[in-house]
C-alpha cells in the first residue's frame, strides 16, 4: 500500500483553497457568535461553563479511543487544576491526566509548539500505562506501527506509520511546519486549513506508542486557538465522537494520498458543527442560570435533585424525556409523592408535560 508518507512530495499536501473559502468565512462568523454568547455569561457562571465544556471534550476525546472516563472525576480534577472550589473526590490517573492536558492546552495555547510540550502531554495521558515501552518520548520500537482491526490471525491494516527510526526527523519537520503556519509564522495558513492539515499530518506520523489520537485532536484545538487569538472551547471531540466511523474512514482514505481537499472539507465541516454545538451549550447554560434565578426557592429537596440531574444530562436531556419511573429512581420517594412533585413542577412552569398515562414525559421548560 502506498501510504502518504511513502509518496513523492511528502509532507507537502495539495488541496483546492477555493473549496475551503466559504467554510473559512463561516468559521470566522461563528467564532464571533461564540465569543459574543460567552460574554453574556457572568464570571462565576463562566467558570462553570468552562468546566462543563472542558470535561465534555476530555471525556469524548477518550471515548473516541474506546476509553470510558468518569465525568465527575474529570470535572473535579479540572476544578483543582484551575484553582476552583472542589470536592475531595478520589481521581484516578486517567481522569487526572486528561484533565491536566486540557488545562495545559487552555493555559499555553499561544505558545509555540515544541517536543517538550508533546512529551509533557504524553506523560499526563499515559501516567497509568505500564504496558508502554516509552512514556514522554517518541516511540522507539522496531515493530511496524499499524492501525488494524478484525481478527488477530487475519487483521485488516488501515494504515502503517513511518518506522520509529524516522520519527524524530519527521516530528522536527512537523514542528517547523506547525509554528511556521501560525498567524505570526513565515507561511501562515487560514484557521480551518491549518487545523485540518495539522491533524492529518500528525496522525500520519503517529509518533507515540499510544495517545496519538487524543494529542492530535488537542493539536487541532491549539491550532484553532492560535488562529482566533483565544482558547476555542469548541465541542470538537464531542462532534467527532458522534460520527466516529466517518472520522476514521476519512483518515484512512486520506492517509493514502497527498491530495487532501476532501479531508479538509470534511474536517472544516466538523469544526463548524462543533461551533454550532458550543453555541447550543452556551445558550443552554444561560437558560439554566435564568431557570434557577426563577425557581430556586420554589422547589423542595426532591425536586431540586431531579432538576439538577436533568441539567446534568445536557441539552438533550433524558432520551424521550423524564418519566415518573425516572423520578422514583432518582429520589427514592413513593409514587403518590412523585406524582404530586411532578404536577407541582408543571403547575409552576418549571417542567412541561407531554403524552398520557404510562407515556407521560416531562421536559425542562427552557426558552
Amino acid at each position: 500500500m502506498a501510504w502518504n508518507w511513502t509518496q513523492h512530495g511528502w509532507p507537502h499536501f495539495v488541496y483546492d483553497p477555493v473549496a475551503l473559502e466559504p467554510l473559512e468565512r463561516r468559521f470566522l462568523l461563528l467564532t464571533g457568535e461564540v465569543i459574543g454568547a460567552v460574554r453574556h455569561v457572568s464570571d462565576d457562571e463562566r467558570d462553570l461553563l468552562r468546566i462543563e465544556l472542558l470535561s465534555d471534550e476530555a471525556v469524548k476525546t477518550s471515548a473516541i479511543e474506546g476509553e470510558t472516563l468518569d465525568r465527575l472525576s474529570v470535572q473535579s480534577s479540572l476544578r483543582r487544576q484551575l484553582g476552583l472550589d472542589t470536592d475531595n473526590r478520589n481521581v484516578k490517573p486517567k481522569e487526572r491526566g486528561i484533565a491536566e492536558m486540557m488545562v495545559d492546552l487552555y493555559r499555553s495555547w499561544a505558545d509555540p509548539l515544541d517536543a517538550d510540550t508533546l512529551f509533557r502531554w504524553h506523560r499526563m495521558l499515559m501516567a497509568d500505562s505500564r504496558h508502554l515501552e516509552t512514556i514522554g518520548g517518541y516511540r522507539r520500537h522496531e515493530d511496524a506501527m499499524q492501525i488494524v482491526s478484525g481478527r488477530q490471525d487475519r487483521p485488516t491494516v488501515h494504515f502503517e506509520a513511518p518506522p520509529s527510526s524516522r520519527v524524530p526527523d519527521e516530528m522536527a519537520a512537523y514542528l517547523t511546519w506547525f509554528n511556521g503556519s501560525a498567524p505570526n509564522g513565515d507561511e501562515p495558513l487560514p484557521a480551518l486549513t491549518r487545523a485540518g492539515i495539522g491533524h492529518l499530518y500528525f496522525e500520519s506520523i503517529h509518533p507515540f506508542e499510544d495517545g496519538n489520537g487524543r494529542i492530535g485532536r488537542t493539536l487541532a484545538e491549539k491550532s484553532l486557538a492560535q488562529n482566533i487569538g483565544q482558547p476555542t472551547l469548541i465541542a470538537l471531540a464531542h462532534t467527532i465522537e458522534q460520527h466516529r466511523k466517518a472520522y476514521y474512514d476519512q483518515l484512512e482514505v486520506h492517509q493514502q494520498t497527498l491530495d487532501v481537499t476532501g479531508w479538509l472539507v470534511y474536517f472544516a465541516e466538523t469544526i463548524i458543527a462543533a461551533q454550532q454545538t458550543t453555541l447550543g451549550r452556551v445558550a443552554f447554560h444561560i437558560a439554566k442560570a435564568h431557570f434557577y434565578d426563577r425557581f430556586r426557592d420554589m422547589m423542595n429537596e426532591r425536586q431540586e435533585k431531579v432538576i439538577a440531574r436533568l441539567f446534568r444530562e445536557g441539552p438533550g436531556g433524558f432520551t424521550g424525556g423524564l418519566s415518573a419511573e425516572n423520578y422514583l429512581a432518582i429520589t427514592g420517594t413513593s409514587r403518590p409523592t412523585a406524582t404530586r412533585d411532578l404536577h407541582d413542577l408543571v403547575e409552576k412552569g418549571a417542567l412541561t408535560r407531554t403524552g398520557d398515562r404510562r407515556y407521560t414525559r416531562y421536559h425542562l421548560n427552557l426558552p
